[in-house]
C-alpha cells in the first residue's frame, strides 16, 4: 500500500495509510501514516468493535486534513483489546476543499 500511496501522491492527491508494520512503512516512505501495534490483518481494529474502527478512520481523515506535508507517522498508542472507544466527534473534521477549522 505504501508504494501505491506514493504513486497517488506523485500526481497531486494526498493520501494516508493505517499501518501495522512500522519498519516497512518507514522503509517505503509512506507520505502520511498512522501506526498501530495490532495483529496482522486488523489495521482498523477488532471485529465487532465499530467504535474502534470508526476511531481509526476518524484519525486517518484528521491526519489527512492536518498534515501540511508528507513524511508524517503518527502513533496514537492504542493497545489491542485494552482500550475503550467512544464515537469520534465527526464535527471536528473540516468540510469541503480548503475549509478551515
Amino acid at each position: 500500500m505504501g508504494l501505491i500511496a506514493r504513486a497517488i501522491e506523485a500526481v497531486g492527491i494526498p493520501t494516508v495509510t493505517i499501518s501495522i508494520a512500522k519498519d516497512l512503512t518507514l522503509a517505503v516512505g509512506v507520505p502520511r501514516a498512522i501506526f498501530v501495534k495490532w495483529p496482522l490483518g486488523h489495521p482498523l481494529g477488532e471485529p465487532h468493535n465499530p467504535a474502534q474502527q470508526r476511531t481509526m478512520i476518524f484519525l486517518a481523515l484528521r491526519l489527512l486534513q492536518e498534515a501540511q506535508e508528507p513524511g508524517i507517522l503518527q502513533e496514537p498508542g492504542f493497545r489491542w483489546r485494552r482500550e475503550e472507544y467512544a464515537e469520534p466527534d465527526w464535527s471536528q473534521l473540516r468540510s469541503g476543499p480548503g475549509a478551515h477549522p
